[in-house]
């Protein structure tokens, strides 16, 4: 169904692969690492924060113009997801730019898509491990209990139908049972 809504309000071809050379470390799997960086007050988000939704990591520089066709569509992606109530989560994380760039970036996201977090990787050590150094934009998709589930590298507008289906196939996999129930 938000495959669909996307689908009509966007577009059949919003996103195509970019190429890049960049090459995450961090495999499908494996633990997120915690940190996600602080939003504009200074508040720090971690992947516990948010367990139990299905979360979706971007890694992203205003001077990166995939990374700005990009984020339309995770906003957009967000908004539907509040709309109808789904276990999801946008988190978009500035990659190694300036305050005053993630302020006023920050500012705008939120008019768009109150409901996606913005965070701020000054010196990229949040990116490292997930290959952002290598170029971005970096999309890290993470289960519900904070094991990376897909990684992409680049953005382009073929992928929105592969992207959209994994988002989905998450979302529809069983909540694991909190430890100790």
């Amino acid at each position: 169904m938000l495959r669909h809504f996307l689908l009509a309000l966007l577009g059949p071809a919003l996103l195509a692969l970019a190429p890049s050379g960049a090459h995450a470390a961090l495999q499908p799997g494996t633990a997120a690492p915690a940190a996600l960086g602080s939003d504009l007050r200074g508040h720090v988000l971690s992947v516990p924060d948010l367990r139990g939704k299905v979360v979706v990591l971007s890694f992203w520089a205003t001077w990166c113009g995939y990374c700005m066709k990009e984020m339309p569509v995770l906003a957009t992606l967000q908004n539907v997801a509040d709309q109808k109530h789904l276990p999801l989560q946008v988190v978009l994380i500035n990659y190694e730019e300036d305050r005053d760039v993630f302020r006023h970036t920050s500012r705008v996201l939120r008019q768009q898509a109150p409901g996606v977090l913005a965070t701020w990787d000054r010196h990229g050590d949040i990116g490292k491990p997930y290959g952002a150094e290598g170029g971005i934009p970096v999309m890290v998709m993470l289960r519900r209990d904070g094991t990376v589930a897909h990684v992409h590298v680049g953005y382009g507008e073929d992928m929105l139908d592969s992207l959209l289906a994994e988002i989905n196939a998450l979302l529809l996999e069983p909540q694991a049972a909190a430890p100790g129930s």
